[in-house]
């Protein structure tokens, strides 16, 4: 089973302004609504994908229910911890003019370490050994900054396989405890080395060298349009980004490690975990909002795919 766990998660409100203008009335031209969050996100792309998962979190209020009550009419297992407070609504501002995404984010609840200690010893007693365990997203308020790398360490320990998609101090503490895997971009790569990596082969040698000193076991380095890198034991392949229609670039990400947790899942290679997420990726760019794209989507890009060893 895959568990993704969403410790900040957010209803998302999606509007599309054209030719946005900062101190003017702004016109929304369409708007959509959907549960969101880095771990939810994973998890929506997941059934996209044809497997299932457990969302797990914390949620609160109206907004809390309402995320809930989405997910389980998407068929999406959750586990979540109500707490008190309202979850936040993040805004996207979508200008189709300017091919501009704009973030409004909200600080969302704030959490005591006792409340995130509870949602992990559940989860730890949920996890058989081979499950997959996302941990993705921003913190709430009130927790340390080390949980990730709590977490981490409480997973592995129950036999889990972890992907940790965080950026910042947050990567920086999660990489201590080993997790299986990471996805930073390039631009994170280069703050955890700190130094400048220019080339694809840079970015290869600086991954491997996390890898040896963490004892992590698989890096994924997104590249922005650009593509992506993958660097594992069985070797290093470079895929280049696909030209698509953009929708939306939020959530493309997620969308990805969705892809890497169903591809480890189900035991696939190098080349064909390369495929998937790459186009589910892309897929994902070309939807509104962080709605999931439809797999038949996702299958006529996967062909697409362009990649070379290293």
């Amino acid at each position: 089973m895959i568990y993704t766990v969403t410790l900040n998660p957010a209803l998302d409100k999606t509007v599309e302004i054209p030719s946005l203008t900062v101190d003017s009335v702004n016109r929304i031209t369409s708007m959509r609504t959907d549960p969101g969050g880095k771990g939810i996100n994973v998890s929506k792309v997941i059934k996209k994908l044809g497997s299932e998962s457990v969302a797990t979190g914390i949620l609160g209020g109206d907004t809390g229910r309402a995320i809930s009550g989405a997910l389980e009419v998407m068929g999406i297992g959750t586990g979540f911890w109500f707490v008190e407070g309202e979850t936040r609504t993040n805004l996207k501002v979508v200008d189709p003019v300017n091919h501009t995404n704009t973030d409004l984010n909200e600080p969302g609840l704030t959490v005591s370490k006792e409340i995130l200690e509870g949602l992990l010893q559940e989860l730890i007693l949920r996890i058989n050994g081979g499950d997959i365990v996302v941990l993705s997203g921003s913190l709430p308020k009130g927790a340390p900054k080390d949980t990730y790398g709590a977490w981490v360490g409480a997973c592995k320990k129950a036999g889990a396989k972890v992907i940790l998609d965080v950026d910042g101090e947050l990567l920086k503490a999660g990489i201590e405890a080993a997790p299986y895997l990471i996805k930073p971009n390039n631009h994170e790569l280069c703050a955890l080395l700190g130094k400048e990596l220019e080339t694809v082969e840079e970015l290869e040698e600086a991954a491997r060298s996390l890898m040896e000193r963490y004892g992590i076991e698989k890096i994924v380095v997104s590249m922005g349009g650009e593509g992506a890198l993958y660097v594992t034991g069985e070797g290093s392949v470079y895929a280049k980004g696909l030209k698509v229609p953009v929708g939306s670039t939020v959530g493309a990400g997620d969308s990805v490690v969705a892809a890497l947790a169903v591809a480890e899942e189900a035991g696939k290679g190098l080349e064909d975990t390369v495929r998937l997420s790459m186009a589910s990726g892309a897929a994902n760019v070309m939807c509104s909002g962080t709605q999931a794209a439809e797999y038949e989507t996702i299958a006529g890009l996967i062909p697409k795919v362009e990649f070379r060893n290293l």
